[in-house]
């Protein structure tokens, strides 16, 4: 089963290259993230009439969060847990049915959190914190679980090119590493890391400057997963092409086979 997450900055804007993409790599499961669109304006027909279900929690304008799967749904959860009062769109869960039990896939997209001297970077560690809490009840049920998506999080100096223009950057600070260490310290297995240590993975280029063309990027797109989805990892690996296309997304797709 080939699952995927992509940060797609803009689904009716990208389309065609999410067909495109879609047609060619085939993943059974993807997460979108940055739908940038209200469910109902979401193109679905474009995706159903590839064979694929759909599933949106999304927002007008800006975040939102997407499931494509070739499997039905056997169960939509959208919004994480917490906070009654958070109104963002960056949490959706679907649960399948596969010959060999269930499997719980989340597409989530993590607050950005600049300026770091803002209530942006206090709600990005809040919004960890309560990810942390949901993730540890569900790994009480011992099932394959897969948490993808734009974490919007540099865990270690090597997933970045150039690590010190970031120390100010609510990407790289201690604090957000912390809490993407504590997923760690958990169970979960970041798969991308679990299969290579090898510096210059990215999975992210700004549009600004030349940094798709300089390589200069950064690994904040994560597939982390259960101790349970962990031991049916076959590969991991990101489609980096998927960046050199017309119109792109600052974002490439990161992609992991399980058996």
């Amino acid at each position: 089963m080939k699952i995927a997450t992509w940060n797609i900055n803009g689904v009716k804007a990208r389309i065609d290259n999410l067909v495109h993409w879609l047609k060619e790599s085939a993943p059974d499961i993807v997460g979108l993230q940055e739908i940038k669109s209200v469910d109902e304006g979401f193109p679905r027909a474009e995706i159903e009439a590839l064979g694929y279900h759909v599933e949106t929690h999304g927002q007008k304008g800006f975040n939102g969060v997407a499931i494509l799967s070739k499997l039905p749904f056997d169960e939509v959860n959208r919004r994480l847990p917490g906070d009654d009062a958070d109104e963002q769109s960056r949490f959706i869960e679907g649960v399948f049915s596969t010959e060999s039990g269930a499997i719980r896939f989340v597409s989530l997209y993590l607050p950005n959190g600049n300026p770091i001297n803002t209530e942006k970077f206090p709600y990005k560690l809040r919004w960890m914190e309560r990810l942390e809490n949901w993730a540890f009840h569900r790994l009480a049920l011992e099932e394959p679980l897969i948490l993808a998506g734009d974490y919007n999080v540099i865990p270690e100096a090597a997933d970045a090119r150039h690590p010190e223009a970031w120390v100010n950057d609510a990407l790289f600070q201690p604090e957000t590493r912390r809490a993407f260490r504590r997923l760690e310290y958990m169970g979960f297995i970041d798969a991308v890391r679990a299969v290579s240590g090898a510096p210059d993975i990215y999975t992210f280029w700004d549009y600004q400057a030349g940094a798709w063309q300089k390589n200069n990027g950064i690994r904040i797109d994560h597939l982390m997963l259960s101790p349970e989805a962990a031991n049916r990892l076959a590969s991991a690996s990101i489609e980096k092409h998927v960046r050199a296309w017309e119109k792109p997304s600052d974002h490439v797709p990161a992609v992991i086979e399980i058996n």
